[in-house]
C-alpha cells in the first residue's frame, strides 16, 4: 500500500511505514531502528563486495535455470547501477549490527529487488515478481555471503589502495637510497653514536622493509581466493543448484579480475575467520615497521638548531599557533596514528574470530568493517607520506659528515690496530679534552699517519658489502 510519502510493508514481525523514497525495505529499517550506535555506515568496498556477489549470483542462477531471465536480468542491472555510483545512500546499516551480518546482507537484497522492480515497470516495496529472500538472494545465505563479501572487499582494497602504495613508496624510497648514497652519517644505536654509515643505505633499508612485507601480504592474501559461496547456511549447500558452486566462483573471479575457486570444505571456511586473522597480522607487521620508520625520519629531521638536521622532511603546513615559522613533520606523524589504529584493529580482529559458536561466527561484520578498513587507511597513509614527505626529502650533506667525523665510535676500526682497551682510552680522552680521535692517536704514536687515514676513510667504512 501507498501512500502520498510513505509505503506500507509487511515481514514476519507485522507492518510498518517505509519512506516512499527509500530502495531499503522493511528489515533494513528495523536495523536502522535498532542499531544506533557509531552513525558508522558501511564501508563502500564492502558495499561493492555484497553486490559484485549478488550480481555473480544473479548471472550464475539464471544460467543454471534457478530464476527467470528477465528477473536475473533486472536484478544485475540493479547491481551495476550501484557500482556505478547509484544508491550509495540507501545502504545504511550501523556497522554495530546483529550478528552475522544479516541486517546489512537484508539491506543489499532489498536495494537490489526493489531497483529490479522499477526496471521491470513495478513499484517499490511490491515484491511480487522480485523478492529480497526468493530471487536476490536465492541459494544464498547470510552465513556464506558474508565472509565471502570479506574476502572480495579485502581483495578489492588491496587491489585498489594498499598494493600500488606500497609499490609507488618502495620506488621512491629506491629513488632517495641512490640519490643519497654518497653521503656518509654517524650511525647510532642505542640512540648513542655508532660507526658511519650511507644515508642511502639507510633509505635503501627502509624500501626492502616494505617490499618484504609487501610480499608477506601477498602471501596472507592468497587465502582469500578460496571461497565458502554455495555452502548457504550451514556448509551443506541446502537449495542451492549443484553446480553453483563452480559457477558462481568463476563468475566471481572474472567480476573482479582475480582467480577464485571453491573452497575444499565449505563448512570450515564459512566458519574460520583464520585467513582475515592471518592478513591482518600481515598489515600489524607491516604497521610496525611503519611507525619505526616514521620515527627515524622525525629523528633525522629534528631541530633546525637543537637536533640531528641530518636531512629535511618538506614542510607542508605552519606547525604552530604560537611559534612562528616551526614545521612540524606531520605526514610522518600522520602514518605512525593511522599504523595505531591498525594494530588496534587487529586486536579486534584476533578477538572477534575466536568468538564464533558451532556453525558460524556472528562477529563477521565487526571483522569485515576492521579488515577493510585497515587496509585502505594504510594503504591512503601511506600514499600521502609517499607523495607529500618521502618524494620532497632532501639531505643536510654538511651536516651528516660532520656528525659522521665526530662520532667517538670511530675509534671501533682502531680496534684491530691498536686493541681494544687502547681505543677505549683514545675515546676517553677525545671525549674530555675535545682533541680528535686522530690528533690522540698520533700524539701518542699508537698508528703511523698513512695508515691511521686508511683506516679512519669514512667512505670506506660505511661501504655495505656486496649481497
Amino acid at each position: 500500500m501507498i501512500r502520498d510519502n510513505y509505503r506500507i510493508e509487511k515481514d514476519s514481525m507485522g507492518e510498518r511505514q517505509i519512506p516512499a523514497s527509500a530502495y531499503y525495505g522493511i528489515q533494513t529499517l528495523r536495523a536502522i531502528e535498532n542499531f544506533q550506535i557509531s552513525g558508522i555506515k558501511p564501508l563502500a568496498t564492502y558495499v561493492d563486495a555484497c553486490i559484485l556477489i549478488k550480481k555473480a549470483a544473479a548471472i550464475a542462477n539464471t544460467q543454471l535455470g534457478c530464476i527467470p531471465q528477465e528477473i536475473g536480468d533486472a536484478i544485475v542491472t540493479a547491481a551495476d547501477e550501484v557500482l556505478q555510483g547509484s544508491f550509495r545512500d540507501q545502504f545504511v546499516v550501523d556497522v554495530y549490527q546483529a550478528g552475522a551480518g544479516t541486517s546489512h546482507h537484508m539491506n543489499v537484497n532489498e536495494v537490489l529487488a526493489n531497483r529490479a522492480q522499477e526496471l521491470l515497470g513495478d513499484v517499490k516495496g511490491n515484491y511480487q515478481r522480485v523478492n529480497p529472500n526468493d530471487q536476490v538472494n536465492y541459494g544464498q545465505s547470510t552465513n556464506d555471503v558474508i565472509p565471502t563479501a570479506i574476502r572480495v572487499g579485502g581483495l578489492l582494497a588491496l587491489t585498489h589502495t594498499l598494493d600500488p602504495a606500497l609499490a609507488n613508496a618502495i620506488d621512491a624510497l629506491d629513488n632517495k637510497a641512490l640519490e643519497f648514497q654518497a653521503i656518509v652519517k654517524s650511525g647510532r644505536t642505542h640512540m648513542q653514536d655508532a660507526v658511519p654509515v650511507r644515508l642511502g643505505d639507510s633509505f635503501a633499508a627502509f624500501a626492502q622493509i616494505l617490499r618484504d612485507h609487501h610480499r608477506r601480504i601477498n602471501i596472507a592474501a592468497a587465502d582469500l581466493t578460496q571461497l565458502g559461496l554455495g555452502g548457504s547456511a550451514v556448509g551443506t549447500g541446502l537449495n542451492t543448484h549443484p553446480e553453483y558452486r563452480s559457477t558462481v566462483a568463476q563468475i566471481l573471479g572474472a567480476l573482479i579480475d582475480r582467480p577464485l575457486t571453491v573452497a575444499p570444505n565449505l563448512m570450515a571456511a564459512m566458519q574460520s575467520m583464520a585467513p582475515f586473522v592471518n592478513l591482518s597480522g600481515s598489515l600489524r607487521n607491516l604497521a610496525a615497521d611503519l611507525v619505526k620508520i616514521s620515527h627515524d625520519l622525525r629523528l633525522m629531521d629534528s631541530g633546525p638548531k637543537t637536533g640531528f638536521k641530518e636531512i629535511q622532511l618538506p614542510p607542508v603546513q605552519p606547525g604552530s599557533s604560537i611559534m612562528p615559522g616551526k614545521y612540524n613533520p606531520v605526514m610522518a606523524e600522520m602514518i605512525s596514528m593511522v599504523c595505531f589504529q591498525v594494530m588496534g584493529y587487529d586486536r579486534s580482529i584476533e578477538m572477534a574470530a575466536q568468538a564464533g559458536q558451532l556453525e558460524l561466527n556472528v562477529m563477521m561484520p565487526l571483522i569485515a568493517y576492521d579488515l577493510i578498513q585497515s587496509i585502505e587507511i594504510l594503504g591512503n597513509a601511506i600514499q600521502a607520506l609517499t607523495d607529500r614527505c618521502i618524494l620532497g626529502i632532501t639531505a643536510n650533506s654538511q651536516r651528516c659528515n660532520d656528525y659522521a667525523e665526530g662520532s667517538l665510535a670511530l675509534v671501533t676500526a682502531l680496534n684491530t690496530h691498536i686493541g681494544y682497551l687502547n681505543a677505549a682510552n683514545v675515546a676517553k680522552e677525545s671525549l674530555a679534552t675535545g682533541k680528535s680521535l686522530r690528533q690522540i692517536v698520533l700524539e701518542q704514536g699508537l698508528m703511523e699517519p698513512d695508515l691511521l687515514a686508511q683506516v679512519l676513510d669514512l667512505d670506506k667504512m660505511s661501504q655495505m658489502p656486496s649481497a
